[in-house]
């Protein structure tokens, strides 16, 4: 037997929704065994990105089952995040294998982020929930397995806008640490000194730079080059972005 619940959805949780269904009140055939999740994610919302659902101006669980006619409102986790990450100490990201430009950017900016093309979804999940990392994905359907402590559809395919969406949604704008992550393996760098490298360098870069920092991990070897400059100007226009979003 099936019956019909009303249903409104608020914030950036319209992005999920069908053009009808966004910013207005809609009624949904459910039946009798399914639960609240089970609804809001068949409409295409991830549970992770919803923070409360009121049913008839209660707050209720996932687990609830709605009766005929009843109300419900869904909410998103804007201008809540410490509610979302509770549990989750420090800014740690996990990505899907679509998004390695965005792992390069974060671990560029110094966030620890798992990324890696091997990666499929079940060790994502596996990341995500045994290290309590924040999963960041193109996927929708990834973000609705139940274990997930954390995670964000990102919006954008293009990797600044991807970027200022993680750096606004989870206020990581004061919490930069450049030249503190490896771009390509996540491990840590450290300054070193310039004869310890000196025949891993570039004929140049050994005559016209002497300050070093290297990869605890793979060994691969930065300095404050043109690459440095693009990245201290790609920091400039983020905070510049996230001062006005």
């Amino acid at each position: 037997m099936s019956y019909t619940a009303n249903f409104r959805f608020y914030g950036s949780l319209n992005d999920f929704l069908r053009p009808r269904q966004r910013h207005t009140t809609f009624s949904y055939t459910f039946a009798a065994h399914q639960t609240v999740k089970d609804m809001i994610e068949a409409m295409g919302v991830p549970h992770v990105e919803v923070r409360d659902v009121l049913v008839n101006g209660e707050k209720v669980s996932f687990s609830h089952r709605l009766l005929p006619d009843d109300q419900v409102e869904v909410y998103t986790y804007e201008n809540g995040e410490e509610t979302l990450l509770s549990g989750i100490a420090e800014r740690r990201f996990v990505l899907d294998v679509h998004l390695g430009s965005l792992a390069r950017a974060l671990r560029m900016l110094g966030f620890d982020t798992v990324y890696g093309q091997h990666l499929h979804d079940p060790e994502l999940v596996r990341i995500s929930i045994e290290e309590k990392r924040i999963l960041l994905t193109r996927d929708v359907n990834l973000l609705k397995h139940k274990a997930i402590p954390a995670g964000y559809w990102l919006r954008s395919q293009q990797t600044e806008a991807q970027l200022l969406e993680v750096l606004t949604k989870y206020k990581l704008a004061d919490l930069f640490r450049p030249f503190t992550r490896c771009m390509v393996c996540n491990g840590r760098i450290v300054p070193v000194d310039k004869q310890q490298v000196l025949e891993l360098l570039p004929p140049k870069t050994q005559l016209y730079f002497d300050e070093f920092y290297q990869c605890q991990q793979c060994r691969r070897v930065y300095w404050k080059g043109s690459h440095y400059e693009r990245m201290q100007e790609l920091i400039r226009r983020i905070k510049e972005k996230e001062r006005y979003s």
